[in-house]
Parts: structure tokens; C-alpha cells; sequence
């Protein structure tokens, strides 16, 4: 009974989940071996097994994937893509549905997103990332006053030991502005 009523809602999801398709392409002959689960040096903080997840994925539970915290905590580190005896490529399959949390802008990601947005912002603007002016945009991106609070104690640390400056950097001319040019042309051409 149990199995029917997952499968009849795996079904309506599928339907719904257009996006899931491509990473159901990736990983479509997964054999659901474990070794992703066995290579995994972040799978005792997830709440599903990276399997589980893959199961999930073909299944096309939508909601039960990204009510998980699974492929948030995934580090990208390519154990589970190296091991797999399928060679599937579970790393990227991972990243995309980083991706499809961050453009469905979904609440649980919020604070990743704006974390990322504030880095590339600032490596934008200088080349490589201002720390101060980095935290500063992804504080305010929080819109949280009391946040910075919380993170008061590090940041003393970190000024203490020399590893961030309050100076502001050396203003030039954005160095890394054609590339990130070059690329936002490259995705809107696919």
C-alpha cells in the first residue's frame, strides 16, 4: 500500500518537475550501489544518504529533495563521481540542484544564494574578495539587523590577527569585468 502511494505521487510530481528531467537523465542508471553514501565525507550531517537522494531524484519527489538539506551539504569534492562504478556524474548532478534551489529561490537556500551573490559581487569589483565589503553586502542582503552580531566575535578575531582589513581597497579598474562579460554571454547563447 505504501509503495502505490509513493508511486502514484512520485508519478504526479514527475509531471510537475520539468527541471528534474536533466538530472534524471545523469544519473538514470544508477544502480543504487551505496558507494556515492560510502564516499562521502559530509554524508553523517545530511539527512538522506546521497543514494537515498538519488532515489528520490528518479522518483521525482520534488518536495521531499529540496525540503533536504542533502545536496546543500554536498562539498563538491567528487568522491562519490570518482567511486561511482557507473562513472555517473553525481557531483554535477549535485550542483544542479544547487542551481534549481537557487533560481526557485526557495526559502530554506535564501541565505546560501545571498552568501554566494555577495562573493561574486565583490570579486566583481576588485578581482578577488574584500572580506569587509563582503560581509557587509551579504549582511545587509539579509536584511537582518542582529545577524552581524552573531559573527561579531570571529570578525574581532580575524582583525586581530591581521587576516581582514578595515582599509578599504585600492580603488582600479575592474580586472575581471570582461570575463564575467564573456560569460554572461556564453549562458545566454544556451
Amino acid at each position: 500500500m505504501n509503495v502505490a502511494r509513493n508511486l502514484k505521487r512520485s508519478n504526479e510530481t514527475v509531471q510537475t518537475s520539468v527541471n528534474l528531467i536533466p538530472i534524471q537523465e545523469m544519473i538514470r542508471s544508477c544502480i543504487q550501489c551505496g558507494t556515492c553514501t560510502g564516499s562521502c565525507p559530509n554524508e553523517f550531517a545530511m539527512d538522506h544518504t546521497p543514494r537515498q537522494l538519488w532515489r528520490m531524484v528518479l522518483m521525482g519527489l520534488k518536495d521531499e529533495i529540496f525540503q533536504s538539506k542533502t545536496f546543500a551539504l554536498c562539498s563538491a569534492c567528487y568522491c562519490c563521481t570518482l567511486r561511482c562504478p557507473r562513472g555517473l556524474p553525481l557531483t554535477e548532478a549535485m550542483e544542479a540542484l544547487k542551481q534549481i534551489a537557487a533560481r526557485e529561490n526557495l526559502t530554506q537556500y535564501k541565505n546560501s544564494v545571498q552568501f554566494y551573490k555577495a562573493f561574486i559581487q565583490s570579486v566583481r569589483r576588485h578581482g578577488r574578495v574584500n572580506e569587509m565589503e563582503f560581509m557587509t553586502l551579504y549582511f545587509a542582503a539579509l536584511k537582518n539587523p542582529l545577524t552581524p552580531l552573531r559573527f561579531a566575535p570571529l570578525g574581532m578575531k580575524l582583525l586581530s590577527k591581521g587576516k581582514v582589513s578595515v582599509l578599504p581597497p585600492l580603488r582600479r579598474e575592474r580586472p575581471l569585468e570582461s570575463v564575467f562579460r564573456n560569460v554572461a554571454a556564453l549562458e545566454e547563447r544556451s
